[in-house]
């Protein structure tokens, strides 16, 4: 049996963190959300309707053309109700994936190469 997933967010590689903010706040007119301390990597999130965009500062580094299963990367985000059970689906149908039970994220990618994301919403802000 699978499981069920709804949207949470959209993630975007951005080369100039202050350009892009100009955008999505002054032309678009999101809102920034709290986001979480991850160390170096920097960002921004923003609250669009029911589903958040994440902004990810890659300076001098492609995320798309890696072809590794990269959080960084453009991505769309799904909502699972529980991260075990979506983990362990992904095993047993074989599918390749990167997980982390701490923030409660999975990536993976569809036949096509696109990076697809897992989260169970909480954990990640727990």
């Amino acid at each position: 049996m699978g499981f069920e997933v709804s949207g949470h967010h959209m993630s975007f590689p951005v080369s100039d963190l202050g350009r892009s903010r100009a955008f999505y706040e002054g032309v678009l007119g999101l809102e920034q959300i709290p986001r979480p301390d991850f160390g170096p990597v920097r960002g921004v999130w923003y609250q669009a309707g029911p589903v958040q965009v994440h902004l990810i500062l890659h300076e001098g580094m492609d995320p798309v053309s890696t072809g590794a299963i990269e959080p960084g990367s453009r991505h769309a985000a799904f909502a699972v109700a529980d991260y075990e059970t979506a983990r362990r689906r992904l095993e047993e149908l074989g599918v390749a994936h990167r997980a982390s039970a701490v923030t409660g994220q999975i990536f993976c990618h569809d036949p096509d190469g696109h990076t697809i994301e897992l989260i169970q919403p909480g954990v990640l802000n727990a």
